[in-house]
């Protein structure tokens, strides 16, 4: 007998009774713990403030019922019209040692084809109505899709540190009564608050968070426009290793938006035109980063030519400080959008920490009877520190997370994509939301997984790291990782899960 979407909604705290008998066979069924029973309440007072207390089970067609599609465009435009993506774009002078011109020329061809992974995946978010994660079973299994839970919860956690160390520095840039330590957690605070109330709240922030980044970058392209022409050294001639280096870090900040999209549509009803939805998510996502990424680039390179620009970036190791120079000759006005712009990073914090929380929920049963709400405090609990750590080395800490998340989340992609298409078909009706929590119907995972192991084979020898540097990208390739593990996956998980099907009948 399959496990229903109702069954499993009996693992969550928010359901009465314990489970049924035939769910989760390996979960011993035992009585509701003291700490159950005070979620339960807990969840339920929340709930009547409005704030979201579902669990992870997949919202049903006849709950799917929003049809304001161009949420799509404004979740992924303020989630990327941020300083995080605009430090992306200076890593590419400043870390990288490319010249303009090829850095402008990188970021356009990467965006316009990197953002259409992510596109793609927020069109699952209506159709299925599942959580990235969740939706992971339908090719890596209910056991194997625990890999890419795990590694959501820890990318995640990576993003999240990433823009509260921007943040802080931002903050931290204005006054000299406030350090980074203090601005990483007042973004933190932030964050944590809008996550907290959940999807609806998430979606309202995101159609307004974009407008003071707008603001203060039209005003920094007024203030500082006349040192972005001919000041701008042309830079050295440009290696195929940096190019494919930076290339890698433009292309696994977008990509990696993949593991969470879908999460943030399963609310939207499910007749929705899948190409609408695509549209809408593609141009937030490749408007945002075009703009934020070559603002970036342009700044960074410039920079050296002007003092107050350099002196506040700070050999490279405060985004917030170069924003807060070439703001500076608005002078009050200047300041006050540094700030907002600054508080205003949670845009990119709050999905962030949502996902982390339902993938977390994800990786076994027993995780789900915790409620979602939970999880982001446990997040901000991990989040705080670490951050304050990084920010001593930014630009290290910001090209390792990014490209250690791009490694692995192009693999994933490429499983899901070819699943899709190849052995579903491309059809929505071959995904039995009934089975989503049944081990005996789901597919079996052993293709996923061992297409993933493969893909990391060549990835290693390829990576480029501060820590380490793989052999191939030592001969001068520079860091192709996601390049070649995207391909090799999606080259071997049609034959592994053909094999697979074949012995496995699903």
């Amino acid at each position: 007998m399959g496990t229903s979407v109702e069954d499993e909604k009996t693992s969550s705290v928010v359901a009465d009774g314990p489970q049924a008998a035939d769910v989760h066979d390996e979960v011993p069924v035992t009585p509701a713990s003291h700490a159950q029973r005070w979620f339960k309440a807990t969840t339920e007072f929340l709930a009547q403030w409005g704030i979201e207390t579902n669990g992870i089970d997949p919202i049903l067609p006849e709950d799917r019922t929003d049809t304001r599609l161009y949420q799509m465009f404004f979740v992924w435009f303020s989630a990327n019209i941020n300083i995080l993506a605009f430090g992306t774009g200076t890593t590419g002078p400043a870390f990288f040692g490319l010249g303009l011109r090829d850095t402008l020329l990188i970021i356009l061809v990467v965006d316009v084809i990197s953002c259409a992974i992510p596109a793609y995946f927020a069109v699952f978010g209506p159709k299925l109505g599942m959580r990235s994660m969740v939706l992971a079973r339908y090719s890596w299994g209910y056991y194997g899709s625990i890999i890419p839970s795990a590694f959501t919860v820890f990318s995640m956690q990576g993003f999240l540190i990433l823009n509260c160390i921007i943040g802080g520095q931002t903050l931290a840039s204005v006054s000299d009564h406030l350090n980074d330590t203090l601005g990483i957690v007042i973004i933190g605070v932030i964050s944590l608050v809008v996550t907290f109330f959940g999807y609806k709240v998430i979606h309202w922030y995101e159609t307004v968070a974009w407008i003071p980044s707008v603001i203060a970058f039209i005003v920094m392209l007024g203030t500082g426009g006349k040192h972005l022409g001919s000041n701008i050294p042309a830079g050295p001639p440009a290696s195929a290793a940096s190019v494919l280096s930076y290339a890698t870090t433009v292309g696994s900040s977008v990509i990696s938006w993949c593991m969470m999209t879908p999460d943030y549509g399963v609310y939207h009803t499910g007749k929705a035109s899948s190409k609408r939805v695509f549209l809408y998510s593609y141009a937030g996502f490749l408007a945002a980063s075009l703009v934020a990424h070559m603002l970036g680039a342009a700044f960074a390179a410039g920079a050296p030519a002007v003092p107050s620009w350099e002196a506040g970036f700070d050999n490279g190791n405060s985004i917030g400080g170069l924003v807060e120079a070439v703001l500076s000759p608005a002078g009050g006005f200047g300041k006050f959008l540094t700030v907002l712009v600054a508080l205003f990073i949670p845009s990119a914090c709050a999905p962030t920490m949502y996902t982390f929380a339902s993938s977390f929920m994800t990786i076994h049963a027993w995780f789900a009877r915790v409620p979602r709400y939970v999880y982001t405090v446990v997040s901000e609990a991990i989040l705080i520190p670490v951050a304050i750590v990084g920010a001593v080395h930014f630009y290290d800490t910001f090209v390792d997370i990014l490209n250690v998340i791009g490694y692995w989340s192009t693999v994933f992609a490429a499983i899901v994509i070819v699943e899709h298409l190849v052995f579903r078909k491309n059809d929505w009706g071959r995904y039995d939301l009934a089975q989503w929590s049944n081990p005996r119907e789901l597919p079996p995972g052993f293709a996923a997984v061992l297409a993933f192991a493969c893909a990391c084979g060549i990835i290693v020898p390829c990576m480029a790291q501060v820590w380490y540097t793989g052999p191939i990208a030592a001969a001068g390739t520079g860091d192709i990782g996601i390049i070649v593990g995207f391909v090799l996956a999606a080259g071997v998980y049609p034959i592994f899960r053909a094999v697979e099907r074949g012995l496995a009948r699903r």
